[in-house]
């Protein structure tokens, strides 16, 4: 083993380390960045897969006004692909400006202040939570469409994906997205070569057009515009791309937008053209493949694909809501647990979290799409709508060639977004919506308590300040022991070589009848082992043996000025399945000095490692 090397784990620990892959060094993690190419399947394909269930939402609305509203699916996706482009050309400004990442958070931290920020953060995070759920329902929607036999297991199958794309996401960005390349590529121009198929068909006369009402309109449209999610994931995550950094993830936006625009209209079109309607078990991208290519092995084959890219979809969150946990937890935000990178160089914490959540979400909603749509999409315009605004006043604050322009694109993208934030409060506000009005206030609530908690705790620690001198105090330490062994030999000799001054403690119950038979023995064998250090026996006639060794520390602190440590010695067995069996002393222990800060307590480990002969295992 190399110098500075980790050493190799055994047990349940070799088969994490099989999975998640070896640790890496900080000079390693240039490797992880990513190319414009794998920027799609690791940060896009929220958005290019959003084709599976946004064309699907519009035409669910609408055909509750009958099968010739259907028709009004090609408008309708016309006015979103518009409204694609402003986002795309809006979001490459803030790669721009921002390349730190955060997107909609940093925006709104650096231009429109603390609660607009917190508001953005709390909208990221329930909408990063959402779309993993929605990605992976979607995608076990396809697969059930072309077998219908696997209904019963959605949730299962929900859950299994779910843990299969979070332990690539553990390895790392770069190894999930070279992962994930080809089933996006295949999907990419396999749904191409569907639409070039489905256009080629003849004409189907048109069905005459009735009136529709401007509300039912709006919830189509408001509907349809869950295809725009994902489109700000590259700017939050401009830090996970290889240098140069800024130009490789605008080219990434560009090309995440041109690919999802002529998939929206080319499906939407094809729907329009065959009367495309909802129906039961069969999602609307299942009939129009089925109608372009039949029921044969293309069929399977695209079906298939669309199971797994929209189930990788979610990987889009992974590699966003971690960087927003992370730069949330540097600002004090959220606990800094989140700020840290494990072995991997990856944010693990901001991954648990995401992965944890989106379970949870999956099972209360038992693995349905259709009833996470309603949830969708609010948070994430809230965040477009934000960064857009905060874009126009930093263009105005900084005045760059050509400000002028910049500011009148992020204006309108922001006017637009924010009516359509509000169309979707209004239309599906019942229908589920109310859900996301609660949590993201919920959410604010609970950044800014956690600002203020920490705000509390610089101030008490004289963060920013420089302290006096430390000012050193002559330790005594407590070694508690059980009984003459080579435990308490090798605790006593750690605990000389810190101070001179040591004591051991023991805890004897007194007998029935009063007498303590047991502490006079253990006094005479450490008589005759004579330690060089005094043992006092505590006696005691309750069961507790936590809370004597206690009073008697307490006793200590009042008539010492030395600084009390408490050395508790462990047994570290060779073997994980022994762990349970040792060392519920140290527990109750050391959950009973947590309260006392004037007390410091430690833990001392001898490793026991047993003989053949010894190990109950063995001799079998």
């Amino acid at each position: 083993m190399s110098e500075g090397q980790p050493a190799e784990p055994s047990g349940a620990a070799a088969v994490w380390r099989w999975l998640v892959g070896p640790p890496l060094r900080a000079r390693d993690v240039s490797k992880e960045r990513i190319t414009p190419v794998e920027g799609l399947p690791a940060l896009s394909l929220d958005a290019l897969t959003s084709v599976a269930y946004g064309p699907e939402a519009i035409i669910v609305v609408l055909a509750v006004a009958g099968a010739s509203a259907l028709h009004l699916v090609l408008p309708i996706t016309i006015t979103i692909v518009l409204l694609l482009a402003i986002l795309v050309f809006s979001y490459r400004q803030v790669i721009d400006a921002y390349p730190n990442g955060g997107g909609a958070y940093a925006v709104s931290r650096a231009n429109l202040g603390h609660g607009a920020s917190l508001v953005a953060a709390a909208a990221l995070v329930v909408d990063y939570t959402l779309t993993v759920a929605v990605s992976i329902a979607a995608g076990v929607a396809a697969l059930t469409s072309a077998f219908p036999v696997l209904n019963q297991d959605t949730v299962v199958i929900c859950l299994v994906i779910l843990a299969v794309v979070t332990v690539l996401n553990l390895r790392g960005l770069g190894d999930a997205a070279r992962a994930f390349l080809l089933p996006t590529m295949v999907f990419i121009v396999g749904l191409l070569i569907i639409i070039v198929i489905g256009l080629i068909h003849p004409l189907v006369p048109r069905v005459p057009l009735e009136t529709v009402s401007v509300l039912l309109l709006l919830k189509a449209f408001s509907a349809g515009c869950s295809a725009l999610t994902g489109v700000e994931a590259i700017a939050n995550g401009v830090p996970q791309f290889k240098e140069p950094r800024v130009k490789r993830a605008k080219r990434t936006e560009m090309l995440l937008g041109t690919i999802l625009g002529v998939m929206l209209l080319g499906l939407a079109v094809l729907a329009d053209r065959w009367h495309i309607g909802p129906r039961s078990g069969q999602t609307v991208l299942s009939q129009i493949i089925a109608m372009a290519v039949g029921r044969n092995w293309a069929y399977y084959v695209m079906s298939l694909t669309i199971t797994l890219v929209l189930a990788l979809a979610a990987n889009t969150s992974f590699g966003g809501l971690p960087v927003l946990g992370s730069l949330l937890a540097k600002d004090n935000y959220l606990p800094h647990l989140f700020s840290l990178r494990d072995d991997r160089q990856v944010f693990a914490p901001g991954i648990w979290t995401l992965s944890l959540a989106s379970a949870v979400l999956l099972i209360a909603v038992r693995g349905n799409v259709l009833t996470l749509i309603p949830l969708f999409a609010i948070g994430v315009f809230t965040g477009f709508t934000l960064s857009q605004s905060g874009l126009v006043v930093h263009w105005w604050r900084t005045r760059p060639p050509r400000w002028e322009f910049r500011a009148a694109l992020n204006g309108l993208g922001a006017t637009v977004t924010a009516i359509a934030t509000m169309v979707f409060i209004l239309t599906k506000f019942t229908e589920g919506a109310w859900v996301v009005v609660i949590a993201v206030p919920a959410l604010i609530f609970l950044l800014s308590r956690i600002h203020r908690y920490y705000r509390r705790v610089g101030r008490e620690l004289g963060l920013g300040e420089i302290p006096g001198r430390p000012q050193a105090r002559p330790a005594l330490v407590v070694v508690p022991v059980a009984t003459v062994s080579r435990l308490a030999q090798y605790a006593i000799g750690v605990a000389r070589s810190i101070s001179e001054h040591v004591i051991a403690v023991t805890v004897v119950l007194e007998d029935a009848d009063g007498s303590t038979g047991r502490g006079r023995e253990l006094e005479q064998e450490w008589a005759r082992w004579d330690p060089g250090v005094p043992l006092h026996v505590l006696n005691t006639e309750y069961a507790s043996v936590a809370e004597p060794l206690v009073a008697f520390i307490d006793q200590l602190c009042a008539h010492h000025d030395k600084q009390i440590v408490v050395l508790i010695p462990v047994v570290l067995p060779d073997r994980l399945r022994y762990e349970f069996l040792h060392n519920h002393y140290d527990l109750v222990l050391t959950a009973a000095l947590r309260g006392h800060p004037d007390v410091v307590s430690a833990r001392i480990s001898m490793p026991l490692e047993l003989a053949d002969g010894d190990d109950p295992a063995g001799s079998r």
